[in-house]
């Protein structure tokens, strides 16, 4: 087979104008092409001419794809954003920072904003904040439901007493060495789920190459502020839905999401968002799908995997360590935050509910709402507050940012003040800090319209990523 000969002409004839693709398209053909017929090279290119998102993550020709792509971004209008923000309530305002404020000030200022409200633990993120609640009209936006999709807490409590945490504290924190998975680190063991089972892992092709991941980390937990914890459920609620008498239980609690695969899921939705929805530089990671879309209704299906996979590593990670114990639980309390729901506004308009950093709260829906690696974290009740979009917060929240966290306490103070506590720590870093966090007792004052309390968690062996 003879080599390819393209010329500039060849290009033009296509429908190619600019130069530089030109060039760039001949030098990438050359390299990459040489051995395929002209009519296959010329029809490929004339595709990423016509349609450059459908290569802007291709291999090969995504820098053709993308210079493509920027030349049509101009010619897109800017949408416009409000100048005020609609009005939203805000609970605990004297513990959240003005960042976090003028963030949600900016999405409540969108054309497709419905209403929203923010949350006591609340403070700086991506887009919108963390805590911040928004409901929007017919559309999803991956950075107002987070990179971390799905994240959620999972409480199993057990029929043993607490006694059982001291007799047996070398058993449980070798227990969680040994069976617990943690950031980089991938569960090894043969683990089958009917959620690979899903359709969206055969008719999304986006999703579809993302399943060996999933499956490799099925069960385990991501870095960061995620944790796995044998402690203390002290109930004190007699009427509670869980059906246990007023007393204090062993039980475990973990916090994480969908690990890798829900990042790469959210980082290409995101992506393709910001491509397509061009808002001024305030408000960019802001940018969302419309469910009417094609990449809309791929990124709401994709997400809702997530979320259900991020629940299936929860239920493996506590059957596991149910089965060293040898016991089942008697009573699972689980819920996820940076999700988005599709829910009805009191007048009855449909609107899809982001939750970022936020626990559902409606009437009668139970959640865990963790302090920090000491501090106790409450099992809730929500009292379906509308005025919260029936959220509540999803935890303590920062009180300081990593990086000052990580200046503020050295790894000697840190390791004294958890021991100090009474926890025993594995792995964690100094960002992970108590100190690092808002009390958790005012955050849960600030929030008494929205949640009645069931009961505590107080953590005692606590496991996270090194």
């Amino acid at each position: 087979m003879a080599k390819l000969k393209l010329k500039n002409k060849d290009l033009k004839g296509i429908g190619y104008t600019n130069n530089t693709h030109i060039g760039l398209a001949l030098n990438i053909a050359k390299q990459y092409c040489k051995w395929e017929t002209k009519d296959h090279v010329l029809q490929l290119l004339k595709n990423i001419m016509q349609e450059p998102k459908a290569y802007l993550d291709n291999t090969i020709w995504s820098t053709l794809a993308n210079k493509i792509h920027g030349v049509e971004k101009q010619a897109l209008k800017e949408i416009p954003i409000y100048d005020e923000a609609r009005p939203y309530k805000t609970y605990g305002t004297k513990y959240i920072d003005s960042n976090a404020k003028n963030q949600m000030d900016i999405a409540m200022r969108l054309p497709i904003t419905v209403g929203g409200a923010l949350m006591p633990d609340a403070h700086h993120g991506y887009g919108l904040p963390i805590g911040g609640v928004v409901a929007l009209d017919n559309a999803v936006m991956p950075y107002g439901v987070g990179m971390d999709i799905g994240c959620r807490m999972c409480l199993t409590i057990y029929d043993l007493p607490t006694s059982y945490l001291k007799e047996h504290r070398y058993e449980l924190k070798l227990t969680l060495k040994e069976h617990t998975y943690f950031g980089k680190e991938e569960n090894i063991r043969p683990k089958e789920d009917p959620i690979f089972e899903r359709s969206e892992f055969k008719e999304i092709a986006f999703v579809k190459r993302l399943k060996d991941k999933a499956y490799k980390q099925l069960g385990s937990s991501g870095s960061g502020n995620h944790f796995v914890e044998f402690g203390v459920a002290e109930i004190t609620e007699p009427n509670n839905e869980m059906g246990l008498a007023p007393k204090s239980y062993f039980a475990i609690l973990s916090h994480s999401g969908s690990r890798g695969f829900g990042a790469t899921i959210a980082q290409n939705y995101t992506k393709i968002a910001m491509s397509n929805c061009f808002l001024p530089q305030a408000a960019k990671n802001l940018a969302w799908l419309s469910l009417d879309t094609e990449a809309g209704m791929e990124y709401w299906l994709a997400m809702n995997l997530a979320g259900d996979y991020a629940s299936a590593c929860h239920h493996h990670i506590h059957k596991n360590l149910s089965k060293v114990i040898g016991l089942e639980p008697i009573a699972t309390v689980e819920n996820h935050h940076n999700f988005a729901w599709k829910e009805r506004m009191p007048d009855g308009k449909e609107v899809i509910v982001h939750r970022k950093g936020a626990t559902p709260a409606g009437k009668g829906v139970l959640g865990v709402i963790p302090g920090s690696m000491t501090a106790a974290g409450y099992i809730v009740r929500g009292k379906g507050n509308t005025f919260a979009l029936n959220s509540a917060s999803h935890g303590a929240g920062r009180a300081m940012s990593r990086y000052k966290a990580k200046n503020s306490i050295t790894s000697k103070e840190f390791r004294k003040m958890v021991k100090s506590e009474g926890v025993e720590l594995i792995g964690g870093g100094v960002d992970e800090a108590p100190i690092a966090y808002k009390d958790i007792e005012r955050v849960m004052l600030a929030q008494e319209a929205l949640v009645e309390v069931l009961g505590k968690f107080h953590p005692k062996i606590v496991r996270m990523d090194k």
